[in-house]
């Protein structure tokens, strides 16, 4: 059983949950980080102030320390309710005047105050440390304030913090999904309708699609109509191929049948001679029809198949005299080869060429008139290389040269032996490659029938 594809929808879906999930871990981080500091920074406010204001109730008397403690600092410290406050107060001797004795005393004090962690009583404990300094006859030196809690309120802060950067991560993420969902249906939409018209049009109907998309997907409507185009004229070969052959061997074969029922019937040996001569005419008339037909339906079919490749038009030429030779009706006639010393480059597919080229010369010889020649050359642009057969007959008259390139055109005054497919070959050959079929006459009055080919610059 085939595998069904994932869906574009199921794709994006699942590489924005992996996004937003990993953008919501990175945060979440970033937030308890942040929550927790804006917490130890709000809680550190608190203690440097219930500790400067302890500091300030501290005093003198007798040359003893004297301390009295305002209610302000600890409703400072009240403001974390689920905490337990500490403090202690320490003379210059290191002698606690009053608080807790066990209470650590920070490493040093070097600032106006000094923050810092102490395990106390089996829980972590944030203390700030203040000193203040003392210059009277009766005491002279410092006296040092430590006030602390513990962590309790300082984590509840930094998770609601956290809590409330994800309720509108959360929020934000929702709204991303819908905008997400809502752009991948619109930027469907244009598929399905490539879809609906293709599934509503005739199935006869291989005419372009014109469906309006988006840029992203106007390639895929133009690699369909490529497509399309192709099977067209892949169709298009197959019904010219019946059509041409429905519509010229019905004639000679009805011919040769009836000539075939005469011989039958025939006793007299001199006329059953002049029938087997008429019945080797058709036969051989016949044969060429379908050579023709076949290698029309070949060329075009090859014009969209046969890759293009680098190739020498004189190759091609002594390719053509070799496979001509043999063809030839009369052993006695030659065509004569005319090759330039450097390569005639051009881009194209050998097989097609060399029958096009096949074609005008047994056109030359069939009707033109000897001496027959094929020559190679590089036209004067430089842009274009020709191959060309030339012959002394009439060729065509001027006047058809513009329908000469046509299915079963004839022109006045041609052999009625022909199929009328030589020429339209030729032209299919030379159109499949960006070129022309082009007659001229030569200075000397010859007629000559060309191919004109793209030139491709370089060496081979």
């Amino acid at each position: 059983m085939a595998r069904r594809p994932a869906s574009i929808a199921r794709r994006l879906a699942v590489a924005i949950t992996l996004i937003l999930g990993a953008g919501g871990l990175v945060v979440t981080v970033a937030a308890y980080a942040y929550g927790r500091q804006a917490a130890s920074e709000a809680y550190d406010r608190l203690l440097a102030g219930a500790a400067f204001e302890i500091g300030r109730s501290v005093s003198i008397v007798g040359g003893s320390v004297v301390v009295d403690l305002p209610v302000s600092a600890f409703e400072l410290l009240a403001l974390a309710p689920d905490d337990r406050v500490f403090y202690r107060i320490v003379d210059r001797d290191g002698a606690t005047v009053t608080g807790n004795e066990a209470l650590p005393p920070p490493p040093s004090i070097s600032e106006d105050v000094a923050f810092y962690v102490a395990d106390f009583a089996g829980e972590p404990v944030r203390l700030a440390a203040v000193r203040r300094r003392f210059a009277e006859r009766a005491y002279s030196g410092a006296v040092d304030v430590f006030v602390g809690h513990t962590t309790r309120a300082r984590s509840a802060l930094a998770w609601d913090i956290t809590a409330k950067a994800l309720l509108i991560l959360a929020a934000a993420g929702l709204a991303t999904v819908a905008l997400a969902a809502f752009a991948v249906r619109s930027s469907l939409l244009p598929l399905a309708r490539i879809e609906s018209e293709l599934l509503g049009r005739d199935p006869k109907d291989l005419s372009p699609l014109h469906v309006d998309s988006p840029q992203e997907i106007e390639t895929i409507v133009a690699a369909i109509n490529r497509f399309m185009e192709r099977l067209s004229r892949r169709v298009t070969v197959m019904q010219t191929l019946i059509a041409d052959a429905t519509h010229q061997l019905r004639t000679p074969i009805s011919a040769l049948r009836a000539q075939a029922e005469l011989a039958t019937a025939e006793d007299d040996p001199d006329r059953l001679r002049g029938i087997a001569r008429r019945i080797h005419q058709r036969a051989v008339g016949l044969g060429r029809l379908a050579d023709q037909l076949l290698n029309q339906a070949l060329i075009i079919h090859r014009a969209d198949i046969a890759e293009r490749e680098r190739l020498d038009l004189r190759t091609v030429a002594v390719r053509v005299t070799e496979e001509t030779d043999h063809d030839l009706p009369d052993m006695g006639r030659e065509l004569g080869l005319k090759l330039p010393d450097d390569p005639v480059m051009t881009r194209g597919d050998s097989l097609s060429l060399v029958e096009a080229a096949k074609n005008l010369v047994n056109n030359a010889f069939r009707h033109g008139a000897a001496p027959v020649s094929l020559a190679v050359a590089i036209l004067p642009d430089g842009a274009t290389v020709e191959l060309s057969v030339t012959d002394h007959g009439p060729g065509i008259p001027q006047d058809d040269w513009p329908d000469s390139g046509r299915r079963f055109a004839r022109a006045a005054g041609s052999s009625t032996q022909g199929a009328g497919l030589g020429l339209a070959i030729v032209n299919a050959v030379a159109e499949a490659h960006d070129g022309s079929l082009v007659f001229s006459r030569t200075p000397d009055g010859r007629f000559k029938a060309a191919l004109h080919l793209p030139a491709a610059g370089g060496s081979q």
